[in-house]
């Protein structure tokens, strides 16, 4: 991972090489789910405390699934915010149901 990215499109399939294992991927949208439940229940009951949590739901689901199950560094560590932002763009792909299509395609060539 000593390679530096110059843009998050560049980024993206990076990101998505380090989440190859079904069940890593899913810890990953349990987590982000949690935390759209938890913003949304923050803001609707103004329990700005709950927002302490967001990081650790988050990162948590997240590093289980890398540490357990991908068996790899988190991409986190060394690209922060590409991770964060593509992170979001594969939980919109799996809400969405696309996601499944590009490991098709990868698994084809």
């Amino acid at each position: 991972m000593n390679k530096r990215y110059q843009s998050f499109k560049e980024f993206y399939p990076f990101y998505l090489s380090q989440h190859q294992d079904p069940i890593c991927r899913r810890l990953h949208y349990l987590g982000s789910t949690i935390i759209v439940v938890v913003l949304i229940n923050t803001f609707i009951n103004q329990h700005w405390w709950q927002l302490v949590w967001l990081p650790f739901i988050g990162y948590g689901f997240a590093w289980l699934g890398h540490f357990v199950f991908e068996k790899n560094r988190p991409a986190t560590f060394t690209y922060p915010l590409y991770s964060l932002m593509a992170d979001w763009v594969m939980y919109w792909k799996m809400l969405k149901n696309t996601l499944v299509s590009v490991f098709a395609k990868e698994n084809n060539s």
